[in-house]
């Protein structure tokens, strides 16, 4: 093994564990305990923050909807009043305003990007997923007022997006800054920006258990305690605060729905199949668009203002595209619209969508793609229908299942999609097609593209992000199962010049790196590299214990290879002496970095193809024989 480039002594061996008759005291402070709990003070500490966090988030959730509404009513009707109204009254006549008034909005949204900051550009979720992979979870705190700010412009004057994402993305820039103004670590601070956002949406839908899922698969990137359990209190006094401003109902409600039948449980994976397609196609689409837009000559400042020319001219021959559209989605899974509503819904708003999301402005993605994704699962349940009438097939369980299909196939968040269909219709029934939707439409997904709607983004800066949450294996391995038991060791009144002869003569034990040094009672001393031993300087007189300047590092044998290995890169050394619990100065074995690497050899092997363990044509032949 290469040694390291820092001073010999420190090679061969670390500070921290001081050399004493009883190594007990000193091994306990190393935290090297054989049962750690799973949480500790830190965590209750980010907890509490974490719920203070929600009653924040829950509060500007909604303002930013108040706000929106505001703007909706003053920009369109002309009045300053805070009542719900569409930006154009379904029967009425849109006016000239639909083409001037999405514009005026996004050169409001590109002015604030230009000299505000560039982050409250897009729908939010890549922006925080990119700070969590590679900057430590540290958002601007500009970004907390300004992001539901352009996001209220944009959204009020017709933008046809979500509010979610603006506010996903406000509370986990809330969060971020709270971690930036006390002392957290990257992790800690990554926590409190995953519950800010499920806070966030937990606000807007009243879905706290889709909100934890929609963390855990977007934000924090693994499964554990520490991390998802402040999270999902976060996302629970959230959803709770909302009902102080909201009736306990779900947001989208519809007639209860019954059991499906065998054929239309089928149907509902075909239909899920379906638009996994489609959640390729609006991807693949979003960033074509931005591609193209990025070809214009001129300041990204004015994109947003050209796309919402397209918002504009659509919104004038289909104003139920402007605005968020929550209503239009209740109306979809509730079959309650026409075919020829649907065809509209689901062509005109992601034509819509996709130009104004792509030239850069500021806007959500959820609602959007559930009413693109709801249309389309109504329509291929009539299509259903009418080709095979004895399939039983409920066009608005297929428009549910839509809705969800698209989200989890474009975002990958599968999970999530099933239970928030679930949480925001409270119809128990729907939960097995939504499975097999959403499962089938997040296959097809996986299985034609790379990236995400969420993704790609940020990979095309390079960024590499998770897709794949799988147990540490190292945490799953001790110690004991991989050190090495053949324990070639030197004593302490041994010379320099013994040493130094022995190995001179090659044998088949002098080629290791580093060697334990131990007492005439066969006590571990130290850890001295072949380096150290073979320094020209040192007098061949001079007596092996001399040359220890530190202590060892130890570990027991029932500690993890991750801990191990996590105690080599904080200490940056290359072995670690491994001496039992009971007797703390007793070695009874070495582990080196080739052995942590070494274990990865048994993971690898369970990805092979191997041999079956049980041939049934030889099963056959020899019930044959009996």
């Amino acid at each position: 093994m290469t040694d390291l480039p820092h001073h010999v002594e420190r090679a061969a061996t670390t500070g921290g564990l001081p050399v004493s008759p009883s190594m007990g005291p000193a091994l306990e402070q190393a935290d090297m305990s054989a049962d750690r709990l799973l949480v500790d003070r830190r965590v209750i500490l980010v907890s509490v923050l974490s719920i203070l966090l929600a009653l924040a988030a829950a509060v500007i959730a909604q303002i930013l909807l108040w706000l929106i509404q505001v703007i909706t009513n003053f920009s369109f009707h002309h009045t300053l009043s805070a009542a719900f109204h569409a930006p154009v009254d379904r029967g009425a006549d849109p006016g000239i305003s639909v083409f001037y008034v999405p514009v005026i909005g996004a050169l409001i949204v590109g002015f604030m990007a230009r000299y505000g900051s560039a982050g409250i550009r897009g729908h939010g979720i890549p922006e925080a997923m990119e700070k969590v992979l590679k900057g430590e979870s540290r958002i601007p705190p500009r970004l907390t007022f300004l992001k539901p700010l352009s996001a209220a412009i944009a959204i009020g004057t017709g933008g046809p997006f979500g509010a979610e994402g603006p506010i996903i993305a406000t509370g986990g820039a809330l969060g971020s800054l709270i971690g930036q103004i006390i002392h957290t670590t990257a992790i800690e601070r990554k926590t409190l920006l995953a519950a800010g956002a499920a806070a966030g949406m937990a606000a807007t839908f009243g879905a706290p258990v889709s909100a934890t899922l929609l963390a855990i698969e977007l934000l924090l990137f693994e499964f554990r305690p520490r991390t998802f359990l402040p999270v999902a209190l976060a996302a629970y006094v959230a959803a709770g605060a909302r009902f102080a401003f909201h009736q306990p109902y779900p947001l989208f409600e519809m007639p209860t729905i019954g059991m499906p039948t065998q054929a239309a449980v089928w149907a509902y994976i075909v239909i899920g199949a379906i638009i996994g397609v489609a959640s390729v196609f609006v991807t693949r689409a979003v960033y074509w668009i931005e591609d193209l837009f990025d070809l214009l000559p001129i300041h990204w400042m004015w994109w947003p203002a050209i796309g919402a020319v397209a918002v504009g001219v659509v919104g004038h021959y289909a104003p139920r595209t402007l605005g968020v559209g929550y209503d239009n989605i209740k109306d979809l899974i509730s079959g309650t619209e026409a075919v020829k509503v649907m065809v509209f819904l689901c062509a005109l708003k992601f034509i819509s969508w996709s130009i104004a999301l792509g030239s850069g402005t500021s806007g959500g993605t959820l609602a959007p793609l559930f009413t693109i994704g709801s249309a389309m699962g109504g329509l291929l349940g009539i299509a259903v229908n009418h080709l095979i009438p004895g399939g039983h097939v409920d066009v608005r369980v297929a428009a549910l299942v839509g809705m969800a299909a698209l989200f989890a196939g474009a975002s990958r968040a599968m999970l999530t999609s099933v239970v928030f269909a679930f949480e925001t219709t409270l119809q128990p029934y729907g939960l097995i097609p939504l499975l097999g939707g959403c499962a089938a439409s997040y296959f097809v997904s996986c299985l034609l593209m790379r990236d995400t709607i969420m993704t790609a983004k940020i990979t095309r800066k390079g960024v590499r992000v998770p897709a794949e949450y799988a147990a540490d294996f190292l945490d799953s391995m001790l110690v004991e199962q991989v050190a090495s038991k053949n324990l070639i060791t030197l004593t302490a009144d041994q010379t320099v010049g013994e040493v130094q002869d022995w190995i001179a003569a090659g044998g088949p034990d002098a080629h290791h790196q580093g060697y334990p040094i131990l007492a005439k009672d066969g006590a571990l001393l130290g850890v001295l590299t072949r380096r150290v031993l073979l320094n020209p300087a040192h007098s061949t007189a001079l007596k092996v214990g001399d040359l220890l300047t530190l202590p060892p590092l130890t570990i027991y044998p029932d500690n993890t290879l991750r801990e191990a290995a996590d105690e080599m890169v904080t200490r940056n050394i290359g072995r670690l002496a491994v001496v039992s619990r009971e007797q703390s100065q007793r070695l009874v074995g070495i582990l080196t970095r080739s052995d942590v690497l070494s274990a990865h050899r048994r993971r690898l092997d369970e990805t092979r193809v191997a041999a079956p363990v049980i041939r049934l044509s030889k099963r056959r032949a020899a019930i044959a024989e009996t």
